[in-house]
């Protein structure tokens, strides 16, 4: 007679730095969590932990502060303390600083190899914290618990299952719940750059007919580069040597940060939008790229999912069952106004000002000037960006869960 599958509260598919966060924010509380990754631990290849810099809001600092990941982290962040933005070919620019906004620094830049080394170490000082080195193979759900199997062979059950395994999540499709793409038709091409200026921890957006450009602060007075392009095109620029890479950059943003001298390994990435169709089901609850992968052109994806994170951490720290379809109704509810309004701004900017016509680009051009002009409304949207604004969980606000750690 074959042994019980091992039962938990909580069973995530996905460890990285999403599945990891939401068992760091759950290692404190009364609850058994299993996390289900195929690669290992302490490997190298998690593609979570890559060579990309990701932007941190405000808002995502206190939630990495409350699941105690930020001591290992806050002598590695560079801090953003002005965001620039600007349209090729157009006067308008706004500026948002942080002295304004009455804080330090508007976020902070880490890369994600770091965020994802704390997240592990974090997760790793628990033992009512298992790390499962599989996939998730299938899902099966009953009154009480869902049956997760993997493709290692091993079951466990678990009152409530969590779908944070990416854009592509086996375990969304496995609970059966349909997702939207809408592809951009674009790539995203990474790399660190060195400048002749040094970058003031300042971070620029810049659009262009050809797609935006991020240039964000990193340590060591370098910058990380977030260039989007049509697809064909991000192959070409992929297959240029040093210099014609960074003339053709230099061309497309401009001399804010003066010359760029050197530029390390480039790599790109596929870019589209993709929602689920609902972030609930019978004992399960989706988050992070699972329900919404974004366009990185306003660094929101990562932010968007900690904040998810927290309001799921915040109503299992309540007590109770896990998967009460009251308890996930809650969830659905509260992350629905948050989650909704992030997807239309980002994909408004991408569509906005990826339009290439003449009375169209002045207004915009006009509009930024205006925007900048007009403090109120600035204030509000920095708000949004340092992920301030609206229905805010706990442990963005910078308060405990209940019955977590002080």
């Amino acid at each position: 007679m074959s042994a019980s599958p091992k039962r938990y509260d909580v069973a995530i598919a996905g460890g990285g730095m999403v599945g990891l966060s939401l068992a760091a924010a759950l290692a404190e509380l009364p609850l058994e969590v299993v996390v289900i990754e195929p690669v290992a631990p302490d490997a190298d290849e998690q593609p979570s932990f890559d060579a990309r810099t990701t932007a941190l809001s405000s808002g995502s600092r206190r939630v990495l502060e409350g699941i105690g990941a930020w001591p290992a982290l806050a002598g590695r962040t560079t801090p953003i303390r002005r965001i620039h933005v600007s349209e090729r070919g157009r006067f308008g620019t706004t500026i948002l600083d942080a002295g304004e906004q009455g804080l330090a620094a508007l976020g902070y830049t880490i890369e994600n190899r770091l965020l994802g080394r704390a997240l592990r170490e974090r997760v790793g000082k628990f033992a009512r914290v298992r790390l499962m080195p599989a996939r998730v193979a299938a899902l099966e759900t009953g009154a009480d618990a869902v049956r997760v199997a993997t493709d290692t062979g091993g079951t466990v059950e678990a009152r409530l299952a969590v779908a944070a395994d990416g854009a592509q999540s086996a375990a969304r499709g496995a609970l059966g719940i349909g997702a939207s793409i809408a592809d951009y038709g674009q790539q995203a091409v990474i790399a660190h750059v060195d400048t002749t200026r040094f970058h003031g921890y300042t971070a620029y957006e810049r659009f262009t007919a050809a797609g935006p450009i991020a240039v964000l602060p990193i340590a060591e007075g370098r910058s990380a580069v977030v260039w989007t392009l049509a697809s064909e095109e991000a192959r070409r620029v992929l297959a240029l040597d040093d210099a014609a890479f960074l003339a053709g950059l230099q061309q497309a943003f401009g001399l804010r940060l003066g010359r760029f001298t050197r530029v390390g390994r480039r790599q790109a990435y596929p870019l589209a939008l993709t929602t689920a169709d609902r972030i609930v089901a019978p004992r399960a609850a989706i988050l992070g790229n699972a329900a919404q992968s974004l366009h990185p052109v306003a660094g929101q994806g990562f932010n968007l999912a900690l904040r998810d994170v927290a309001m799921l951490a915040e109503l299992l720290a309540e007590g109770g069952d896990p998967g009460a379809p009251e308890l996930l109704a809650r969830y659905e509810d509260s992350r629905a106004p948050d989650r909704e309004a992030v997807v239309r701004f980002t994909d408004s900017l991408v569509r906005g000002f990826g339009l290439p016509l003449g009375p169209l680009a002045r207004v915009r051009g006009q509009g930024l000037l205006l925007f900048d002009l007009l403090r109120p409304v600035k204030r509000e949207f920095a708000r949004r960006t340092m992920g301030l604004a609206g229905q805010q969980p706990r442990l963005v606000r910078g308060v405990p869960l209940p019955g977590g750690r002080a």
